[in-house]
């Protein structure tokens, strides 16, 4: 989203060691993320759909996210840290973060860390809700071909081809490839990689399985291509009283999919006892999206000096406000040199961009915009959703005075008089597939 501001990055105390964390979100309950063996806490906003996730948490808790130690932006540590010692780092993430008590969200080898968590300290976990994970490690390659798989993984390091089969991508871009491997890098190096996961295959805790006193969730998929689905099987089946949701198509790092509402609802039911589509939290409605801004901006303001770029963009707002009122949209909000607005009708879109560019070149701003007609979330005077996403991207592909639509955009105004041309097929950031864009001339 563009209006997405990145959580400020806090410093815990881990005996010696200083242990990376976030906090966002003011809901009424505190929910921590423990991540697997990959983790950045901020380079993981470049990926796929994670700051929609990320928003969707937030509107039920305070979420709070760690880097774990030897990983992200947390200090590096000499050896390989063992799973009491990361243990410890949970503790000293709450206690830095004021939380007495929370429910743990794990990913990976982010579960059995937490189970060994909550097994001593039921008087500090919730709930426990475990993603993508297994009691023993050594789960789906055999000891004697261990060796030569993590050669293959530390060689391919920084590539993306690791995070690949984590996401489930089939068919992304260049870019979306360079986003993972640049996650991957900034993880931790190789050496560190391949020594964290020969730990990881030592990881056993089915004895504290039985122990487990806190109201547990599991959730699996069966397309996980990291951790067998079986493994999520035995890990519910071995927890006292713990619920069990498996899952088709979800791949093994589920929030990086576009379609994840399902299972963060689920989330939020297991933990609140909501579901927030009972409570009418959103209202979903087709609609066409219009993302605009003004081209280089930034270098306008500076020749222009703050006051008459001030000044300048009132003029911007005010312009905005009028053209889309009088092409029946709505105006969701002002990105600072742009704008985001809604229709129910793309034909009324298309003629509000069009309009609205060759206002604004009236006052020397050249404007570029992207317009996608889909289903959008309308929460209070926002609005959310894969459609919204998308405008986006199709605005960052078009040019000075230039209105990029989407296909689907055209196919719905055939025969209303509006003209295209064709700009080709395009990889939008985040977005599976190849999108066809066109340009809408007068």
């Amino acid at each position: 989203m563009t209006d997405f501001v990145m959580p400020r990055t806090h410093y815990a105390r881990s005996g010696e060691t200083n242990i990376a964390y976030q906090v966002v979100g003011d809901g009424l309950m505190d929910l921590t993320l423990v991540p697997g063996s990959i983790s950045h806490l901020e380079v993981i906003y470049e990926l796929p759909n994670i700051v929609a996730s990320l928003r969707r948490f937030i509107r039920f808790a305070r979420l709070i996210s760690f880097d774990k130690r030897g990983q992200g932006l947390s200090d590096r540590v000499p050896g390989v840290p063992s799973l009491e010692e990361r243990m410890d780092d949970v503790r000293a993430v709450m206690d830095a973060a004021g939380s007495r008590k929370t429910a743990l969200l794990a990913f990976s080898e982010g579960c059995p860390m937490s189970l060994l968590f909550a097994a001593p300290h039921p008087d500090r976990v919730s709930h426990l809700v475990l993603i993508g994970g297994f009691p023993r490690a050594g789960h789906s390659v055999p000891a004697s071909q261990f060796e030569a798989v993590m050669d293959k993984i530390v060689a391919d390091w920084g590539s993306g081809q690791m995070m690949r089969h984590v996401v489930g991508m089939t068919n992304g871009g260049t870019d979306e490839l360079a986003a993972l491997g640049k996650f991957e890098r900034m993880s931790c190096s190789p050496g560190a990689f391949k020594s964290i996961m020969l730990m990881n295959r030592l990881i056993d805790v089915t004895p504290v399985l039985p122990n487990i006193r806190v109201p547990t969730l599991v959730i699996h998929s069966q397309a996980d291509a990291v951790v067998p689905v079986a493994e999520g099987r035995k890990l519910a089946a071995a927890i006292p009283g713990a619920k069990y949701i498996e899952y088709e198509k979800f791949p093994h790092g589920v929030f990086f999919s576009d379609d994840c509402e399902q299972v963060i609802g689920d989330v939020e039911e297991f933990i609140t006892g909501k579901r927030p589509e009972a409570e009418g939290e959103a209202d979903r409605v087709l609609a066409t999206v219009l993302f605009t801004d003004i081209v280089n901006s930034t270098t306008r303001a500076i020749e222009l000096g703050d006051r008459r770029w001030r000044e300048l963009l009132d003029s911007h707002d005010r312009l905005a406000a009028q053209v889309v009122e009088r092409h029946r949209g709505k105006l969701v909000k002002t990105t600072g040199d742009g704008i985001l607005a809604t229709f129910d009708g793309p034909g009324r879109a298309v003629r509000c961009a069009l309009a609205f560019g060759d206002a604004a070149r009236q006052l020397g701003l050249p404007l570029r915009a992207g317009l996608h007609t889909g289903e959008v979330e309308v929460r209070g005077k926002d609005v959310g959703g894969i459609a919204v996403h998308v405008a986006a991207r199709v605005m960052g592909q078009s040019g000075a005075n230039e209105v990029f639509v989407s296909r689907v955009v055209t196919d719905l105004v055939a025969g209303a008089g509006l003209k295209f041309a064709e700009r080709g097929s395009f990889d939008l950031k985040g977005i599976p597939g190849s999108w066809d864009l066109f340009a809408a001339v007068q």
